[in-house]
């Protein structure tokens, strides 16, 4: 398991993408992992023959830990292959150059260090190899391989793949310590005794269906060890888990009676590990909430010379590729006002006693998606013209809600926005983003009274929240720059002022 960026220590397998027996090419994408921040695919560096999956769907591993090995095919598999109700789609991306996920057996050009040369298997057949700087397991036992087909693979970030290449290049850190999964291992060549009386199923029993029915299940609520498989060899199909889900009339009259004095069914309580995005961004909340001061001031602001700017963008030639939004003149808006209050770009160095102040403005955007809050950030936001800073907030969160964000996307954010007013919520009190030193709160826009030129009209009105580090933020430098910015929202023209 390679550590993909930012020192991350742990990654969960979410879908293999091949299975023990299959020949993969150069840059075909192996495996599917979730880390703490990201969806990020892997591709292999060499061609060979998938010898041994180590580690399930599912299961979450320290870096370091082997997942896969790869043979060159001469060699029989550590483990058989299991046989697939669909075939494993392997999808080629040479666009992609990752560098050293697994082994190549027998390959005479790796760099010294890349194996552990006290172990002979480790340099000669294919059945001890496993990731690139990791050495052997120190345990002969081997997994079972995953059965069913793979999912789809997606492009992956170009940032991304230079936080691998330095990963797993030459000279990358290496360890000899592999810690080992928890999932129960099987010989790779069971012996066979006398007939055992069969058992019932166990909890630790390993249910076979394909990624889009454990997605399923888990959404329904469905445990998959309940099922009775109708699939080929014995795997859980996507009707089996709709079955489970329909309730019979007489089922449904019969829970409607049961008596009030009864013990409630507690197994009815869904629970979710936490782990992935919603562990880091949970850790990153509480560290920030409890050690920069937070600060937070409230400004209404008239936007509907801003709102009339946005439909006269949408049908300027250079937006017809751009979905033109309201953030986008708030986004243009705060890169301008970081001009004269340049503590709002700036973060606090504990460790050196400094204040570090930025050279230009990554700007952060928080999204929403179904794995938790993320924030990808566009670099450089402040050198971006309207339409280019558009094209980049579309694509940001575009990403973001297929999941996709990258690593390297989220990483080195200097200033974060976060638009409640999707929600159609009116503001809030928001925290910083670890690493910063202020966030603004976007909300809603509402057609609501209001004076102007002295007489009571019907105008578009939003609230803005600015929360800040009152460790390097005064509260002069943060209204300044939170007056700055509405003052560009309620009259667009005033930005030629900055």
């Amino acid at each position: 398991m390679p550590d993909v960026g930012e020192g991350l220590t742990e990654a969960e397998i979410v879908t293999w993408k091949v299975k023990v027996g299959d020949v993969i090419k150069i840059n075909d994408i192996i495996v599917e992992i979730e880390t703490a921040k990201s969806l990020v695919e892997l591709p292999s560096p060499y061609a060979g023959t998938v010898q041994a999956l180590h580690v399930p769907e599912g299961e979450t591993v320290p870096v370091g830990t082997p997942i896969i090995t790869v043979g060159d095919g001469a060699a029989a598999p550590v483990a058989a292959p299991a046989p697939a109700a669909a075939p494993a789609a392997t999808t080629s991306n040479d666009s992609d150059p990752y560098l050293g996920l697994a082994e190549k057996a027998g390959a005479a050009s790796v760099a010294a260090g890349e194996i552990d040369m006290s172990n002979p298997a480790a340099t000669g057949g294919g059945e001890n190899q496993t990731l690139v700087g990791y050495g052997p397991r120190t345990a002969s036992v081997q997994r079972r391989p995953r059965r069913g087909g793979a999912s789809p693979s997606t492009e992956a970030g170009a940032a991304a793949q230079l936080q691998l290449q330095g990963a797993f290049g030459q000279g990358a850190r290496e360890s000899t310590d592999v810690v080992p999964a928890d999932e129960p291992v099987v010989p790779a060549t069971p012996a066979v005794h006398e007939p055992a009386a069969p058992s019932a199923p166990t909890g630790d029993v390993r249910v076979l269906a394909k990624p889009p029915v454990r997605k399923l299940a888990k959404d329904l609520g469905v445990d998959l060890r309940t099922l009775t498989p109708t699939g080929p060899q014995g795997t859980v199909t996507r009707a089996d888990v709709e079955a489970a889900t329909s309730t019979s009339p007489e089922e449904l009259s019969g829970a409607q009676t049961a008596p009030t004095g009864s013990t409630p069914d507690r197994s009815a309580d869904r629970r979710e590990p936490i782990k992935g995005v919603r562990k880091m961004m949970a850790q990153a909340m509480v560290d920030s909430a409890f050690t920069a001061p937070h600060v937070t001031e409230w400004i209404t602001v008239d936007v509907t010379r801003t709102m009339k700017l946005v439909e006269k963008l949408k049908a300027h030639r250079d937006f017809r590729e751009v979905k033109v939004s309201p953030l986008l003149v708030v986004a243009k808006a705060v890169c301008l006002a970081m001009r004269r209050t340049e503590e709002i770009n700036a973060t606090w160095d504990e460790a050196a006693g400094e204040v570090v102040f930025k050279s230009g403005v990554n700007l952060g955007i928080a999204a929403a998606t179904p794995r938790g809050l993320v924030v990808p950030n566009i670099k450089g936001a402040d050198a971006l013209s309207l339409p280019e800073l558009g094209a980049a907030i579309n694509g940001l969160t575009r990403t973001a809600r297929e999941g996709r964000t990258q690593p390297a996307e989220m990483s080195g954010g200097t200033f974060t926005i976060t638009n409640v007013g999707v929600f159609g919520v009116d503001a809030g009190t928001p925290i910083i983003n670890p690493g910063e030193s202020a966030i603004l709160c976007f909300g809603a826009v509402r057609p609501q009274p209001w004076v102007h030129k002295g007489r009571i009209k019907v105008r578009d009105l939003t609230t803005l929240a600015l929360s800040f580090d009152h460790r390097l933020v005064d509260g002069e430098k943060g209204s300044r720059f939170l007056a700055d910015v509405a003052a560009v929202l309620e009259d667009p023209s005033s930005a030629l002022l900055f």
